[in-house]
């Protein structure tokens, strides 16, 4: 059975990481406008780079917690039949061991070439502007795909979406497009989708069936009844 799990904030939030945008419209005290978004980087490049230079460094500070475990060991049992696709900017699926991972909106560990598109692991900070390893220019930027820019694998994304069985989605808001849309092609496709979240999401209504809790609970629930 193929399966696809979409992961959102609300499972990295459980580690101490904090959610992308809050209640107030700010993310950790900033206007997103002004640190998720080309136009802010562009108006103000030092205070992007300062705001994503702490949150890779904050990194370091947190840990995947039972939900990232439970979903690497569903990995292990279901191999290729399996794809964890997140909105996180954050290493956490990886760190638990998880491999078949698909960064839609980008990852705080990685840099971007604005001259060349290279894309390399990057654990150092980039507010002092050093050189891309590729070109030699000083031109990167944080790997993260903001408003207004296109996610990464949408078309992967969408073939595995179209082609599984089972459509989960795990602390998502359902309120960021294109990965709110994703259970509705599930559905058209024939898949049986399950939502499991700290409370009901925008779509919700679109989801087969809907458990509401912490992650870190429903998660390794649900896995064992998958497995077991």
């Amino acid at each position: 059975m193929r399966v696809v799990v979409l992961t959102g904030a609300g499972i990295s939030a459980e580690s101490g990481v904090a959610t992308f945008r809050d209640s107030d419209g700010l993310w950790e005290g900033h206007d997103v406008e002004d640190v998720a978004t080309p136009e802010g980087f562009a108006r103000d490049p030092e205070l992007v780079h300062r705001f994503y230079d702490a949150r890779r460094r904050g990194l370091a500070l947190v840990e995947p917690n039972p939900a990232h475990q439970a979903l690497a060991a569903l990995e292990d049992a279901l191999g290729e039949d399996l794809l964890v696709v997140t909105q996180n900017v954050d290493d956490l699926h990886e760190r638990a061991g998880s491999h078949r991972v698909v960064h839609m909106h980008g990852e705080l560990r990685r840099a971007r070439c604005e001259v060349c598109g290279a894309r390399p692991v990057w654990d150092a900070d980039l507010l002092d502007a050093p050189p891309c390893p590729a070109c030699g220019r000083a031109t990167l930027r944080p790997d993260v795909v903001w408003f207004g820019e296109v996610p990464y694998e949408l078309g992967l994304i969408d073939r595995a979406v179209t082609g599984c069985a089972l459509f989960v989605a795990v602390g998502t808001s359902g309120a960021v497009y294109p990965a709110a849309g994703y259970v509705a092609l599930a559905a058209s496709s024939g898949a049986r989708t399950l939502e499991l979240n700290l409370g009901p999401s925008a779509v919700s209504r679109y989801f087969d069936e809907v458990r509401t809790g912490p992650a870190a609970q429903l998660v390794p629930q649900w896995v064992a009844e998958l497995v077991g």
